[in-house]
């Protein structure tokens, strides 16, 4: 069982790390900037290898009614400004600051939270989140060539996600399964995305894209869509295979991999000062799923 449970962890873990770097390489490297056309390629290819995959029987999409998927458009709202302002900041930033960031998301989940519902909070939790977000200011003030585009976009990505989690957490549409929400968040991005191609520029700026006709763009676009659908798959199988605590450990593993890595695969600049803020940003996040676990008990 304990093996099972580290396969499903490392499977996770794997195609989290290859998903970050993909996106980062045609992101960065490539230098493709134009989020309608990129995003609206892998929620496209997402659309079509969930609906290929429930055929064949891979995954279950139940039949459900259309208030529900109704009630559930606000969610994909904050999805696609979550992957949109995310791609944004993850083209301008290097990995591990994009996650020192994105840790942030926890501190407006935690807010939002403490505000609507009114629940009680440790003091270890309380912690933890001002430790989240006073390194990630500090990162902000330290690295100021990254701003004003990419701080802003990674911030717009933090509130999505954090406000996300809330929506996800109180939503009614509790006859929804992951894969549902995905296949919905999917198929609302996508067309939203289609629209918006031609007003935004996107559509003939890429015509003038340099590497439009080159293999390494192809197959980074495409390799790009499909890890991202591994990666539900893996995250699907994690939470429906461990506890929401095992679950976050593994999430937090899986950034801290990515970031050790990135410093390897992607050219960037590393100071002490950056460092530490890096490590105090990840030591909040563990002491936030400290608290929760010791919560859950």
């Amino acid at each position: 069982m304990n093996l099972a449970r580290a396969s499903l962890g490392l499977v996770f873990c794997i195609f989290f790390v290859v998903s970050y770097f993909t996106n980062k390489y045609v992101l960065s490297v490539l230098k493709f900037t134009y989020p309608t056309l990129f995003l609206g390629w892998q929620t496209f290819i997402g659309t079509l290898l969930i609906w290929v995959t429930a055929k064949l029987g891979w995954v279950e999409i139940n039949g459900f009614p259309r208030s529900v998927a109704v009630s559930w458009l606000p969610g994909s709202v904050l999805f696609l400004g979550n992957i949109y302002a995310g791609s944004k900041a993850l083209s301008i930033l290097p990995i591990p600051f994009f996650f020192v960031l994105q840790n942030v998301s926890e501190v407006v989940f935690f807010f939002i939270v403490r505000l609507t519902l009114r629940e009680r909070s440790s003091w270890m939790k309380i912690f933890s989140v001002n430790l989240t977000l006073i390194s990630a200011v500090t990162l902000i003030l330290y690295k100021p060539e990254f701003g004003p585009n990419g701080y802003m976009w990674a911030i717009i990505h933090l509130f999505c996600v954090g406000s996300y989690r809330v929506f996800q957490r109180n939503s009614k549409s509790s006859q929804l399964s992951d894969i549902e929400q995905q296949f919905i968040n999917y198929i609302v991005s996508m067309l939203l995305l289609a629209s918006a191609a031609h007003p935004t520029g996107d559509l003939f700026g890429a015509l003038e894209f340099p590497f439009l006709m080159s293999y390494k763009f192809h197959s980074g676009g495409f390799a790009s869509a499909v890890f991202g659908f591994f990666l539900l798959l893996a995250s699907v199988n994690l939470k429906t295979g461990l506890s929401l605590t095992h679950c976050a450990i593994w999430f937090f593993m899986a950034k801290i991999l990515a970031s050790a890595l990135s410093m390897f695969v992607f050219s960037m600049e590393l100071s002490s000062v950056s460092l530490l803020c890096i490590l105090t940003n990840h030591a909040g996040e563990a002491l936030s799923i400290n608290s929760d676990r010791i919560q859950i008990k």
